[in-house]
């Protein structure tokens, strides 16, 4: 198997570097693509090589990689440019019977120039394009739609302070195909029917949409659906979605609106709305106004994946059901055809999480995935306070920064086996106290950062005005 195997470069966009590997290891495993894949030394890279059985399967990574710019069939790579070209042209010499198929007379090429850390213009890249006219291209040029694509990368580092003057990385091969870069635009929330102040930037719900292995025909289920922007995700790549959320005025469209010069909502607003825009309604199956922690589904409602961005307590409050303070009874159910508005209270994310994990096993089907994500505080946080159950596997863990004291981390959980009641469990019972208090650290930090910001601003104004003393002793003096 591995002597038919062929390289190819997986060109990567700069974004989200840290949910590269896992959304890679994901598609690898959608399209049952045997390949023992594992993590590049240096995953920063915005380039790696990945062995592949055919290009079939390099079509299919790209078909649903959101992180990919690019696949590229791997021809030669080398540290200098001079070894790249004699590498090119003992590869082509290799291979005659490229002859009749990639430099076919009557197939039109287009070469493209990568550049990584290092700005270079159009006629620079014309002169780089001319160092291969050694190729046996015999075709017209086509910039639109040519038949064959060759791309040609030089990397600099990664460092823009210390750019060298030689590349430290060149490669050349054919290109495959683009990845799915295009979708971000077509979802962009600036143009999104329905949004709310924590709408998914889609480019983090496509790649949770591929953690969670979606395809055509899947059963996808959010519980914190919001404006749904996790279902529209879900059903560009197929799968039937539905969700449920205890803000009734949100599910309704009847909500502030979150763009500055929107007064109010239009009639016509709605999660509904936003995938009929996508042309996914058929996807759509309903959402429902429900409270989590009381699970409304029978024992035998099974699901492909769970999708989800649980309420922090942040932006959005976290609620559920309960009875008056003081009781330890469940809420009461309202009389048959009375209208009731039960109180609330906090629901911690401890008890989320515990939940989530519940209702998946219960749930998900086996081989089935839980994608949440897990607020922490950075300076606390540790693998083994990660929310866990025997049945649940954590099979990707992706942190998104969102300030030196915050961050959120993309947890992918793949269900391994059938389980009872069994509760969920932590290998640290600490993490109880630290999800709990989440809110309560998180405007802490904030509040001791500025204080920080502000010592710091006095201590740089008191140097300045040492100095300026200083100057003008000296000034005096002299």
């Amino acid at each position: 198997m591995s002597k038919n195997l062929k390289k190819y470069i997986l060109w990567f966009a700069q974004e989200h570097v840290d949910f590269r590997f896992p959304e890679i290891q994901s598609i690898l495993k959608l399209f049952n693509i045997s390949q023992n894949f594992s993590k590049p030394t240096n995953s920063e890279l915005p380039f790696w090589i990945i062995d592949l059985p055919d290009e079939e399967a390099a079509r299919k990574i790209a078909s649903r990689s959101i992180s990919l710019r690019c696949i590229v069939e791997l021809w030669a790579q080398a540290k200098s440019i001079p070894v790249l070209h004699t590498a090119v042209r003992k590869m082509v010499d290799d291979n005659p019977q490229w002859k009749e198929t990639i430099f076919h007379r009557n197939s039109s090429f287009k070469m493209n120039i990568e550049m990584y850390n290092k700005h270079m213009n159009q006629a620079a890249k014309v002169a780089k394009i001319e160092t291969f006219n050694y190729l046996p291209v015999t075709g017209e040029v086509n910039l639109k739609d040519p038949d064959v694509q060759f791309t040609y990368i030089e990397f600099y580092g990664l460092d823009p302070m210390n750019v060298p003057p030689e590349p430290d990385n060149v490669l050349f091969g054919r290109w495959i195909a683009n990845g799915r870069r295009r979708d971000l635009k077509e979802l962009s929330l600036k143009q999104r029917k329905f949004i709310g102040n924590t709408s998914m930037d889609p480019q983090l719900s496509l790649l949770m949409a591929n953690q969670a292995l979606v395809q055509d025909g899947h059963l996808i289920f959010d519980p914190f659906v919001g404006t749904g922007s996790l279902l529209v995700s879900a059903a560009k790549f197929g799968g039937y979605v539905l969700g449920t959320d205890i803000d009734f005025l949100m599910l309704h469209g009847k909500t502030r609106p979150s763009r500055i010069k929107q007064k109010v909502r239009e009639k016509d607003e709605s999660i509904r709305a936003n995938l009929a825009q996508y042309g996914c309604e058929s996807r759509y199956l309903d959402v429902l106004v429900s409270d989590f922690s009381q699970p409304i589904w029978s024992g035998n409602f099974h699901l492909d994946a769970i999708i989800t961005d649980p309420p922090y307590g942040i932006r959005e409050s976290t609620a559920k059901v309960s009875a008056k303070e003081g009781s330890s009874s469940k809420p009461p159910s309202p009389p048959p055809g009375q209208f009731h508005c039960p109180s609330r209270s906090h629901y911690d994310l401890d008890e989320i999480f515990r939940d989530l994990l519940l209702f998946s096993v219960k749930h998900l089907k086996l081989g089935g995935r839980l994608v949440a994500w897990n607020p922490v505080i950075r300076p606390e946080y540790s693998d083994d306070t990660l929310p866990s159950h025997p049945c649940m596997k954590l099979v990707a863990n992706s942190e998104q920064i969102l300030s030196t004291y915050s961050s959120r981390r993309l947890l992918t959980y793949e269900k391994i086996a059938e389980g009872k009641d069994s509760p969920a469990t932590s290998t640290d019972e600490g993490i109880l106290e630290t999800n709990m208090n989440f809110r309560e650290k998180f405007f802490f930090h904030r509040e001791e950062t500025r204080k920080e910001r502000r010592l710091y601003k006095v201590q740089q104004r008191i140097r300045g005005l040492e100095e300026k003393a200083k100057r003008r002793k000296d000034t005096a003096l002299e």
